[in-house]
């Protein structure tokens, strides 16, 4: 069997886990394509998975490759599989029951791969994909934002905020953002209408009558957005399940949702950030042998944008 270099974890635990090392390179199936990593986007969910944190939801068998975020370039092709061909430049964001893409190969399912944005790089493509889903389908597969509508999105400088913010723009709509004092700036840039500083002012007190709250913190803040909703608004978390009580409560809707793999949505996504209308926010930059580094700045919850490994 051919072997490949990848981190893999054979226990939930802190950073200390992640093992570089070798592994066996996986071979495309019927329907898949195997790709070489280029790119590998570093999400919350790798280290809430580390950590143990997910398995009541799934069960993963040891030992795991963590990482569902990759750019890269098409290796071979399994049965059944006739989308793409050898050399194409992809990008994904794969099932997650699978291993992931801390590693040099992956095998993906054709229907979650789509190619990656022709005007920026592979670091920058392989940031995009879990974190852009994840704001398409909550503001606009869920909460059906469109232009004119105002939205309110916590977190606004990290990961899945930056994103949901640029495209919510690209919608139409008027973005009100919250983040920390060091972002407003970088709120400013990214298109931001209304920055709100969370650090020195309660965004309650700002802000009433929006149409979409999209949170990604969840807790304290979550229980505080239902009160700037207008009536027939809707609270989308992707933190937490907002309560159907409170949301009957105040005449609004709330939705929790996970983010689906889907190479559909990420081939219109290529599309916007081709036009100059998207770009990814990369912080970070480290060697896939880094990965233990990686996930502790990750967990720090300050990172403005993402974090990428660098496979290839």
């Amino acid at each position: 069997m051919e072997t490949m270099k990848a981190v893999r974890i054979h226990q939930y635990g802190g950073p200390e886990v992640l093992i570089f090392e070798d592994a066996p390179r996986p071979v495309a199936g019927s329907g898949e394509v195997l790709i070489r990593v280029h790119a590998a986007g570093v999400n919350p969910v790798d280290w809430k998975i580390r950590a143990g944190y997910m398995k009541d939801l799934r069960p993963y068998t040891f030992p795991l490759i963590l990482g569902f975020d990759l750019s890269g370039v098409v290796e071979a092709m399994g049965p059944g599989a006739g989308k793409f061909k050898i050399g194409d430049e992809v990008y994904s964001r794969p099932d997650s029951s699978r291993d992931g893409a801390y590693a040099e190969y992956i095998t993906v399912k054709e229907a979650e791969v789509a190619f990656k944005p022709r005007s920026i790089d592979h670091i920058h493509s392989g940031a995009i994909p879990h974190a852009c889903l994840t704001a398409w389908q909550a503001i606009f597969d869920t909460a059906g934002l469109s232009a004119g509508q105002e939205i309110l999105i916590h977190a606004a400088a990290g990961g899945v905020g930056s994103f949901a913010v640029q495209l919510a723009k690209w919608k139409g709509a008027h973005v009100i953002g919250a983040a920390s004092g060091r972002n407003q700036s970088f709120l400013r840039e990214l298109g931001v209408d209304e920055p709100i500083d969370y650090e020195k002012t309660r965004f309650e007190d700002l802000v009433r009558g929006v149409d979409v709250v999209f949170d990604t913190i969840g807790g304290d803040t979550l229980r505080r957005s239902w009160k700037v909703l207008k009536k027939g608004g809707i609270l989308v978390s992707i933190a937490a399940r907002p309560s159907a009580d409170e949301a009957a409560k105040s005449g609004v809707r709330q939705a929790y949702i996970f983010m689906t793999p889907n190479g559909t949505e990420l081939t219109e996504i290529a599309g916007i950030v081709d036009s100059g209308k998207l770009k990814a926010v990369v912080e970070t930059v480290l060697p896939l042998a880094d990965a233990r580094r990686a996930h502790e700045l990750g967990q720090m919850g300050h990172t403005r944008g993402k974090i990428v490994l660098r496979v290839a």
